[in-house]
């Protein structure tokens, strides 16, 4: 009898409810998955939507910014899965987390900065004209109005967080790449079809995450800038026809 190909065999698997339903399967490595991908997601907002902001709002460092997010995307994820576990973090979920928020700080940082940056200094003079302080200016007038960068941004981070979680298998962190670690300790000839479907679930899940930030993003985005962000896509990609 012939044997299935790698994608009958991934089907076949996908297809049996215990492989979803068993302790380790696809829904409880789903769970750990999306838990890793928000708490990183969740760190690097804590430490790069600040730092973004107030150099908006000062008005320098934007070289800092540039420098901090090439430093960052520098450092390969797999190399501080390395390291990390060999720290007081130890092995698990939280080396993954800080190595995951690393490598979600340069989006985050980048749109933070330049949603405040690209603010109307009419409007920062008109609020400073009310008697506003920098503090109020700050969290009164730009965060408000740059908030459709900040949710640009965190719509990339989580995107490339979540494709990326499943190098947590590396370090026994979870997450669905467990699933695709497991099949090649079963080898590819038993295991090529379990680890074909895992890498479909990876990216799955990451178009799915996609999908759901990219309505969220346009939700929290006024009308106007949206016909702009437009406007300016358009002209990008005649430009880019044309070269």
């Amino acid at each position: 009898m012939r044997s299935e190909n790698p994608i009958q065999q991934a089907l076949t698997w996908l297809n049996d409810p215990l492989n979803w339903t068993n302790p380790g399967g696809i829904l409880d490595r789903l769970g750990e998955h999306l838990w890793i991908s928000a708490a990183a997601v969740a760190l690097g907002c804590v430490v790069a939507w600040p730092i973004g902001m107030w150099l908006g709002h000062a008005g320098r460092g934007g070289s800092l910014v540039v420098l901090i997010s090439n430093l960052t995307l520098a450092i390969p994820t797999i190399a501080l899965l390395t390291i990390l576990p060999l720290t007081f973090l130890g092995f698990g979920k939280p080396p993954v987390v800080v190595a995951l928020a690393v490598f979600a700080v340069p989006p985050l940082l980048a749109n933070a900065y330049t949603g405040v940056r690209s603010i109307d200094p009419e409007a920062r003079d008109a609020a400073r004209g009310m008697g506003l302080s920098g503090w109020q200016v700050l969290g009164r007038v730009e965060l408000p109005l740059a908030v459709p960068y900040l949710a640009a941004g965190f719509r990339t981070a989580s995107v490339q967080v979540v494709a990326t979680a499943a190098l947590a298998s590396f370090v026994n962190g979870g997450g669905l790449g467990q699933i695709i670690s497991a099949g090649f300790g079963l080898g590819i000839s038993v295991g090529g079809g379990q680890i074909l479907a895992g890498g479909f679930l990876v990216a799955l899940l990451a178009m799915l995450v996609e999908a759901v930030l990219a309505v969220v993003e346009r939700v929290v985005t006024p009308k106007p800038l949206r016909k702009a962000r437009g406007r300016a896509a358009r002209r990008a990609a005649v430009a880019t026809g044309s070269a």
